[in-house]
Order: structure tokens, then C-alpha cells, then sequence
């Protein structure tokens, strides 16, 4: 099934949905592979190394280091990989409001990094705008 790629649609239906946990980002060298006790929920291989995003209590039992602690929102929509402007939408709103973000898209849905403190706050702001999006538009 297709993902949705409909910015109206997108906004109305994405029901964020805040994961159990707190999230941290840590960096290996790209020459050493992660430890097989790690589950990462997502890594990047960069010029610099590889970047894991793993539950804070597994980085610390690997000793690995971190700058900063998320909490993980996961967008529930299928959203498309083709889609114009929903993560754009998204990271504005909450940048409007003072909430950094750093928001992953995998095949069938958006996840969103936002600092720990900041969670429930962004899961209201993103209430706010899919009532927003569903007052501005036929359902």
C-alpha cells in the first residue's frame, strides 16, 4: 500500500504517539561495528562515523557517550516518502515554539526526536495542528 502523500491529509491524520523511553544519539568510528547488545531504532553511517540512535540505558551500559536525551514521538500516518512538506510543517510548528526536532523517516512512518522536557509540550503542538488542519478543511 502506497503511503499518503497529501499535506492536508498528512496533518490530519498523523496521530503523534510518544514512545516509552528516553532516546540518545551516540558516534562510533565507521571501522567498528556496533556492539551486538545494542538495538539501535535507527543508525546512519557518516564521513565522520556512525551514528546510532539507541535507549539511553543501553548507551550508558556500552559506555558510550551522548550530549543530549529525547524522548521518541512516532508519527501513527503512512506517510509517503515523495510527500512535500509535512516534515517541514512539522518542524516549523514546533520551532515556533521553541522545540528543537530531529525527525526520522523510515517506509511507513515519521518519528520525531524532540528534547526530553519538551515531549508532552510537542505532542500537544501537534494536536493543535492536526485540529488545526481538520477545522481548515472538509473531512
Amino acid at each position: 500500500m502506497a503511503g499518503e502523500t497529501d499535506l492536508t491529509q498528512l496533518l490530519k491524520t498523523m496521530q503523534p504517539r510518544l514512545r516509552e523511553g528516553e532516546y540518545v544519539f551516540c558516534t562510533l568510528p565507521n571501522t567498528i561495528l556496533y556492539p551486538p547488545h545494542l538495538d539501535p531504532v535507527g543508525y546512519f553511517k557518516e564521513d565522520e562515523g556512525l551514528t546510532l540512535m539507541v535507549l539511553k540505558p543501553q548507551a550508558d551500559a556500552a559506555g558510550l557517550s551522548y550530549t543530549a536525551v529525547f524522548a521518541l514521538i512516532t508519527l501513527a500516518v503512512h506517510s509517503s516518502l515523495e510527500a512535500v512538506g509535512f516534515m517541514a510543517a512539522i518542524a516549523t510548528h514546533l520551532a515556533s515554539h521553541g522545540i528543537s526536532v530531529n525527525p526520522v523517516s523510515a517506509f511507513y512512518h515519521d518519528h520525531l526526536f524532540v528534547p526530553v522536557k519538551d515531549a508532552d509540550r510537542a505532542i500537544a503542538l501537534l494536536q493543535s495542528l492536526t485540529d488545526s488542519a481538520c477545522s481548515q478543511s472538509p473531512a
